[in-house]
């Protein structure tokens, strides 16, 4: 007999960037365990395509076109998902993107607050919906949820011509324990996922150079890229029963990278 717990029937996730990579990842994982499911992501082409995926796992799934940089974007985002689906029990603010790999003194303003705009304040946008939410649920008697960011290994060893994106990733970790502190009273814990090297589309760059993946792969004790499947087990055991007293916690999932 599977391990009740873990059944995710009746929940309704909401995944920002759930279109790909980690996101796609952690999406599916979740349908798989009986999740509702609402991926945004910013191309009409890719939400379809996920989809799809998801769809033939079997539960509700839907998605949405959201620039999470605009708060009006995450508002209709928002009420729509809960037009839907009714409710929502977890959100994971997975949605990023990466520095342009400038010099620290050559960054300009535009790239400094293009990074922020997305990685910090789409955060602050998309939790300010999920916890208000939350918080009213619990209010009318149906207390819980749970509030996950995507972080990175650069949020603990900062990231050398990505100052701009190591900052936010560490904010957001800041940020989370706050929340996890706040929100507990309604029920709900709030955690922080900090990939390390993972294959993703941000990724391809790096890669694709030799130079790079010979200095990098072989210090990774597992000896492999990272994949979104990785990601899967970590989103249900978040999102289920069984992590209902776990809260404020930095998941490093790098396959060993950091501590080597």
């Amino acid at each position: 007999m599977a391990f009740k717990p873990f059944d995710l029937t009746g929940k309704v996730v909401v995944i920002t960037g759930g279109n790909g990579g980690i996101g796609l990842g952690m999406a599916t994982g979740l349908a798989q365990a009986g999740a509702e499911v609402s991926i945004w992501g910013t191309r009409a082409d890719k939400n379809e395509a996920a989809l799809a995926k998801l769809a033939a796992i079997g539960p509700k799934v839907t998605a949405e076109v959201c620039n999470v940089a605009d708060e009006a974007d995450v508002a209709r985002c928002f009420a729509a998902t809960l037009g839907a689906h009714g409710r929502v029990d977890g959100c994971f603010a997975n949605a990023g993107i990466g520095g342009r790999g400038t010099r620290f003194d050559d960054t300009t303003d535009e790239e400094w607050q293009r990074v922020l705009a997305v990685n910090l304040d789409g955060v602050f946008y998309t939790f300010k919906h999920a916890a208000r939410h939350m918080r009213e649920r619990a209010e009318r008697g149906d207390p819980g949820g749970r509030l996950v960011g995507t972080a990175s290994l650069a949020a603990l060893s900062g990231q050398a011509r990505g100052e701009h994106y190591a900052a936010t990733k560490g904010g957001l970790v800041s940020m989370i324990k706050a929340l996890a502190v706040e929100y507990a009273r309604y029920g709900v814990t709030a955690h922080t996922i900090l990939p390390g090297w993972i294959e993703t589309a941000m990724t391809e760059g790096s890669f694709h150079n030799p130079k790079f993946v010979d200095n990098v792969l072989k210090r990774i004790p597992m000896r492999r890229w990272g994949q979104p499947e990785d990601f899967a087990a970590i989103a249900v055991y978040i999102m289920s029963d069984a992590s209902a007293y776990h809260t404020a916690e930095t998941f490093l999932i790098d396959g060993g990278y950091y501590v080597f």
